[in-house]
């Protein structure tokens, strides 16, 4: 039951301290689980912000505009994907950094 909360905080923590909180979940968790999620976590909210900056550089060129939006949509849908999982107590991992972990 703790790890289900957990796990929902660190999806959350996606819209207020998405960088903050992971960390915090990995060095006070002993749960490998939750580590992992914390760091997924971690990892896409700086792989995403990475491609935003990149998308916001082409989209002066035009080419970005539609990854621009995409990756934005992104940030905020997946987040909420993983809230849902983590409330149902299924196994989820995030696109893109879930098989890096």
């Amino acid at each position: 039951m703790e790890a289900k909360w957990s796990k929902v905080i660190i999806h959350a923590s996606a819209f207020f301290a998405p960088w903050l909180v992971p960390i915090i979940f990995f060095l006070i968790s002993s749960d490998d689980e939750i580590k992992a999620v914390s760091i997924q976590a971690l990892l896409f909210q700086i792989v995403m912000w990475v491609l935003i900056a990149i998308a916001g550089i082409l989209s002066v060129v035009l080419i970005g505009l539609p990854f621009l939006l995409i990756f934005i949509i992104m940030l905020f849908v997946v987040p909420i994907i993983g809230i849902v999982k983590a409330l149902s107590d299924e196994p989820w991992r995030y696109p893109i950094v879930g098989r890096w972990v």
